[in-house]
């Protein structure tokens, strides 16, 4: 099957793809393109379907860099490709011939590109990497290779939406104790829950720190079952474990 490769028109000249779960090799909970190798997957399934992205990208998978995710705010500035994963979650470069990629399942795959500086930037945004600020250090370490963030853009894809997003009022402390206004990023669920609105806050907090332009692909991982994986989909399935989805840049 062939790869599903969702692009935006807003990273002009700047070769991308938020891949969905469409032509993977992977099957069971797992089916389609699995690129998790954190998962229960079989590694040399998980390796083939790694293999098809880099190749989709033009590049072999020796160039496709990633980092081990932690939810944090850490960014790792890629100078040659290298297959070690140190713990962060964003990734920039300014060097030809890398790919920078981050894997999801609900969080917030982010994409950066200055295309007259060259400079690329890749990150996990959850909600806690994105109130402590992993979208505005990717940009500080973008702006030190020589970005400039007016002529940055940033494209969010395939996230997990407001309606699918039910969280607790301790969630919603946690967003009034950084800044009150971040109240219009809920709504009313049943009961005591709220509806969190991820995406509209990683555009938020991009719009705030002074990007050029920033954009949600508006893609639902959690109701898309057929196109994307998602973390809380599986949970609510009671099933074992999740795929993860890649999206990829490079120069």
């Amino acid at each position: 099957m062939t790869l599903e490769i969702l692009t935006s028109d807003s990273l002009n000249g700047i070769r991308h793809g938020f891949f969905t779960r469409k032509g993977g090799a992977s099957s069971g909970v797992f089916q389609g393109l699995n690129c998790g190798q954190g998962s229960s997957d079989q590694s040399e399934i998980v390796a083939i379907n790694r293999a098809r992205v880099a190749a989709a990208m033009g590049l072999p998978v020796e160039q496709m860099v990633g980092v081990h995710q932690v939810h944090s705010t850490d960014v790792h500035t890629v100078e040659i490709p290298t297959q070690y994963r140190p713990k962060a979650d964003a990734l920039v470069t300014a060097t030809p011939g890398v790919a920078l990629s981050i894997l999801t399942a609900d969080c917030q795959p982010v994409l950066f590109a200055d295309s007259t500086a060259r400079v690329i930037g890749a990150a996990h945004a959850g909600w806690r990497g994105a109130l402590e600020g992993v979208l505005e250090a990717t940009l500080d370490a973008m702006q030190a290779l020589g970005a400039k963030p007016e002529n940055i853009t940033a494209v969010i894809g395939p996230s997990i939406s407001q309606r699918a997003y039910e969280v607790g009022p301790e969630f919603l402390d946690d967003f009034i104790a950084d800044d009150v206004d971040n109240t219009k990023f809920f709504s009313n669920g049943r009961g005591d829950r709220m509806l969190f609105d991820l995406p509209a806050y990683g555009l938020h907090r991009l719009r705030r720190a002074g990007v050029g332009l920033a954009q949600w692909t508006r893609h639902c991982t959690y109701s898309d079952p057929d196109r994307f994986y998602s973390y809380r989909r599986t949970t609510h399935e009671g099933e074992a474990d999740y795929g993860r989805l890649i999206s990829v840049i490079r120069l």
